[in-house]
């Protein structure tokens, strides 16, 4: 077997970095837009409203959290060494993977971004 190199670092296997980002989506679109079996991801949806958590409020910012253990995953079980370089390029691919998934899939545009001239009252 060859040695690694820092090419071999930065690039995982094509399949796996496929199913990643199926993943990615299918977790962060779970948690989300759907209400799971059961109801439970509603649940924690609305738990998690209740307490002025908004992490569930952003697809965007929902497939972030989502990622990471899946960019770990990624850089665990590589022959190379676990270089942090590595573990965030994968983070932010997985997560930009999966917020295309969900902008060709989306039934509706993407929010607009929003723009406040006055501080916010509190």
């Amino acid at each position: 077997m060859p040695p690694s190199t820092a090419a071999d670092a930065l690039s995982p296997p094509f399949a796996d970095f496929v199913m990643a980002v199926l993943a990615t989506w299918r977790g962060s679109h779970l948690l989300w837009a759907e209400d799971g079996p059961w109801n439970v991801t509603a649940q924690v949806r609305a738990w998690a409203g209740s307490r002025q958590l908004r992490v569930f409020d952003c697809f965007y910012c929902l497939s972030l959290w989502v990622a990471l253990p899946a960019a770990f995953l990624i850089a665990c079980f590589r022959p190379a060494p676990l270089a942090l370089p590595s573990l965030i390029l994968n983070w932010l691919a997985l997560s930009g993977g999966s917020i295309l998934i969900e902008r060709l899939t989306a039934t509706t545009a993407a929010p607009a971004a929003v723009w406040r001239d006055e501080p916010p009252q509190g």
